[in-house]
C-alpha cells in the first residue's frame, strides 16, 4: 500500500503559493515537483530547478497529468516529475493554478492533498506581485485575466477536498501547515 502524497498548493497569484512550497521543503524535506512552462525565466530562475523552461515545440513532447495556458504561456506537470519526486520522498509538493488542482483532485483522489490559499485583501495580492519584481504592465494584464479572476475563489471541484488557509498572517499560516502535515504523518504512522 502506498502512502505517497502530493501536496498541491493553489490559489490566486500573489497568495503565497511559492512561499508555502518553500516552507514545506525547508521544514519537512518535501521536494517540489518541477513543472514545465513556455514562459521566459524571471531573474534568478534556473532551468531544471525552478521550472523546465520549454519552447512551444518541446512543450508538447512531455507526458502531462495536466497542462494549461495562462497569460499566453503554457504550464504543465508531467507524470515523470511526480514519480521522480516520490523516489526522493513519500511527500512532495507542487504549485498549480486552480484548474490544475481540480485535475489532481479528480485524477489522484486522496493521494492529492489540496491546499487553497487566499488573502482577504485584494490590494495585498497586487502589493506582493510588485514586491516580487513583476513589471507593472504585466501585473495589470494578469489581474485583468480570466484566469486570475477564476483563481480568486475555491472552485466547485475542490469543495470538500481542499484545506483552505487564509494567508494574511504568515505565522498563523505556518501553524496551520504544521497541523496539516502532522495529521498526515500521524495517519501514515498508524497505518504502518
Amino acid at each position: 500500500m502506498t502512502h505517497n502524497k502530493v501536496f498541491v498548493i493553489t490559489g490566486p497569484t500573489g497568495s503565497g503559493k511559492t512561499t508555502v512550497s518553500q516552507y514545506l521543503k525547508e521544514h519537512y524535506n518535501m521536494p517540489q515537483v518541477i513543472t514545465h512552462t513556455t514562459r521566459s525565466p524571471r531573474a534568478g530562475e534556473q532551468d531544471g530547478v525552478d521550472y523546465y523552461f520549454e519552447t512551444p515545440t518541446s512543450f508538447p513532447t512531455k507526458h502531462y497529468l495536466e497542462h494549461v495556458t495562462y497569460s499566453g504561456n503554457q504550464y504543465g506537470s508531467s507524470r515523470e516529475g511526480l514519480a521522480a519526486g516520490w523516489e526522493r520522498s513519500p511527500y512532495i509538493s507542487i504549485v498549480l493554478d486552480t484548474a490544475g488542482a481540480v485535475t489532481y483532485a479528480r485524477e489522484l483522489g486522496d493521494q492529492a492533498v489540496i491546499i487553497y490559499l487566499e488573502v482577504s485583501n485584494q490590494q495585498a495580492l497586487i502589493d506582493r506581485l510588485t514586491k516580487r519584481g513583476d513589471q507593472q504592465v504585466r501585473i495589470e494584464r494578469r489581474v485583468a485575466s480570466k484566469e486570475y479572476l477564476r483563481d480568486q475563489q475555491l472552485p466547485a471541484g475542490l469543495v470538500g477536498h481542499a484545506q483552505v488557509i487564509v494567508n494574511d498572517d504568515w505565522s498563523q499560516t505556518q501553524q496551520e501547515l504544521d497541523a496539516l502535515i502532522a495529521q498526515y504523518q500521524t495517519d501514515s504512522q498508524s497505518a504502518n
